[in-house]
């Protein structure tokens, strides 16, 4: 008889190796209920504890998920990329225009500004009147990019986008996407470094060049 049951016991686990488990069934079924639940916003790759703002889609060049104050809930995104493309365009004009004051002058402005720098010579220019023609001009070509942003809002033309290029550096699409990326790269840069050298001038009195060669402490 004792064999008879360890016998009989033994078929019964060997049967038993064979059976479907309930075990696995639950694991799957679960498993596929939380693959179609809802999921976890994706988090900004430039600021990784953010999350990524829904309007940056990476769709636009040099788009890297940067909207800490929440600029693109409020306005139009080809609005404000138009806007940063303006103002990375005047700060690299005004970086380098920073930069060539010290490193040459051009005949007669020691005449009109007397030697004086960066916003020194802003304000002589002021005074004197010259600063209003500046002002007429660039206010006339405010309006055709005026114009252009409602183009743009429209959808019939690509923020910043005023076919300007003359060297053709935008002759393939390769080229065009990598000179975009370098243009708001460099512009973003030259915001944030334009913004130093004023401030290096309200301190120091000395242009971005000098300061650098001749640094003293405050």
């Amino acid at each position: 008889r004792m064999l008879r049951l360890v016998l009989s016991l033994a078929a019964l686990a060997g049967v038993s190796a064979f059976a479907p488990s309930s075990a696995p069934l639950t694991f799957s079924k679960t498993r596929a209920v939380s693959s179609v639940g809802p999921k976890m916003q994706e988090m900004s790759a430039s600021v990784p504890f953010l999350k990524k703002p829904a309007a940056l889609d990476g769709s636009m060049v040099g788009d890297v998920g940067f909207d800490p104050l929440g600029f693109s809930q409020i306005g139009d995104i080809k609005f404000l990329r138009e806007a940063e493309l303006k103002h990375c365009r005047v700060a690299m004009l005004a970086a380098a225009g920073a930069i060539a004051q010290d490193l040459f002058t051009f005949p007669g402005v020691t005449k009109v500004t007397g030697g004086a720098k960066m916003t020194a010579a802003h304000d002589i220019l002021v005074k004197q009147g010259a600063m209003g023609q500046l002002l007429l001009w660039l206010s006339f070509l405010e309006v055709f990019g005026t114009i252009a942003l409602f183009e743009t809002l429209e959808g019939k033309r690509a923020p910043g986008d005023f076919k300007f290029d003359p060297l053709n550096f935008s002759k393939t699409p390769d080229a065009s996407s990598r000179y975009q990326l370098a243009e708001i790269k460099n512009g973003r840069l030259a915001m944030m470094g334009i913004g130093g050298m004023v401030h290096g001038y309200f301190l120091t009195g000395k242009g971005p060049v000098e300061l650098l060669t001749n640094f003293k402490g405050l």
